[in-house]
């Protein structure tokens, strides 16, 4: 019963569980303890990004038998309780019983071991019964997780073009100092309101996609999600109008999003071990905000307002980050740093190009 409710709680109830002792959660804690500290401390980045790509889809199948398991030794029980209810054709013991449970949840059919007892034959119906039941939701799960992966992913993908890779604020608002370009951002942000809101649920409810990595080791779903609360939090502070108000909207949501998330893999907030946005820094984005041609009215208003919304996401951030062994982006794009759509194995596009592609770009948005 213990792991027919786990997996009921981890299949197809569609919310967040409260309770803390679970078979799911204590199977996720262990295995991510036992992988991550050992890789964390013999491998590089790169090796370490590449190494627990394999823990999300392999923690599932392992997962999978760890139940399918757990419910054949259960079944192995009850026959066992019965007493020696099934025809072995030799000297029965606890061992038959589990063979006897193993071929009827798997329905082999093998006929070499059958129950000889009415409650016996009764269980053997439950349990295979519970295997093509079992086999069912697994071939329903499967599929709404990978679409859940592959939506969340898209527009992480999509991130690379409009906030650099790794993603970042002020280059987010930089690409967007073309005239009309916070009407653009605007519209993005109300699609980025959507992804916080699918992330939230769809990590809620299936909180392994959490441990599944992105295509490049310079993106993942807790960098954009903090970006989006980094532009959010600066068009609020720094921006007006129409544009400020998106901008609460989608601040609220992906805070939402990774206070949830925090709470679901009890991470309480931790202090950040560096100021992510310096001095020196502060400038530089406002910089970039007033090269679209607005000015802020009071820069040291604005600067500590800015610095009281950051409290309310980023040691969240930061505690998600150390749990996940994720980057957490910078407030600054790093000089020098070239977006993955730049290159390949086998060439880095040249800056020439990249200029007359930017030029480009800018003159199909002023005409």
């Amino acid at each position: 019963m213990v792991v027919l409710w786990d997996g009921f709680e981890t299949i197809v109830l569609p919310r967040r569980v409260r309770r803390r002792l679970r078979l799911t959660r204590l199977f996720y804690r262990s295995t991510w303890f036992l992988c991550s500290v050992p890789a964390r401390k013999l491998l590089s980045k790169s090796h370490l990004e590449s190494v627990l790509a394999y823990y999300g889809p392999l923690s599932l199948l392992l997962l999978i038998v760890v139940w399918a398991v757990s419910l054949v030794f259960g079944f192995a029980l009850i026959y066992f309780s019965l007493g020696p209810s099934v025809n072995a054709f030799g000297q029965w013991s606890f061992l038959t019983d589990l063979y006897m449970s193993g071929t009827t949840f798997f329905t082999l059919g093998i006929g070499d071991v059958r129950p000889v007892t009415t409650a016996a034959r009764l269980v053997t119906v439950i349990e295979a019964g519970m295997g093509f039941g079992f086999l069912a939701l697994l071939i329903a799960y499967l599929p709404a997780l990978n679409q859940s992966f592959q939506r969340r992913e898209t527009d992480i993908s999509m991130l690379d073009a409009r906030a650099g890779s790794p993603p970042s604020a002020a280059c987010m608002l930089e690409r967007h100092d073309h005239e009309g370009g916070m009407d653009e951002l605007q519209g993005q942000l109300a699609q980025w309101e959507r992804w916080c809101a699918e992330l939230l649920e769809s990590h809620l409810s299936f909180p392994v996609l959490a441990y599944y990595r992105s295509q490049h080791e310079d993106q993942s779903w807790l960098a954009a999600l903090t970006v989006i609360l980094d532009i959010s939090a600066v068009l609020m502070v720094f921006a007006g109008g129409t544009c400020a108000r998106q901008a609460k909207r989608t601040f609220a949501i992906a805070r939402h999003a990774v206070v949830d998330l925090a709470v679901v893999f009890n991470r309480p907030p931790e202090k950040p071990q560096s100021d992510r946005l310096a001095e020196g820094d502060f400038l530089k984005l406002k910089s970039v905000f007033e090269a679209s041609g607005r000015t802020l009215a009071d820069p040291a208003e604005s600067e500590s307002r800015l610095d009281l919304l950051r409290r309310l996401y980023e040691p969240y951030v930061e505690s998600l980050a150390r749990h996940f062994l994720l980057s957490v982006p910078p407030w600054i794009e790093a000089p020098g740093q070239t977006p993955d759509w730049q290159r390949s194995p086998w060439e880095d596009i040249s800056v020439p190009v990249v200029d007359i592609i930017a030029d480009e770009w800018k003159d199909h948005h002023l005409r």
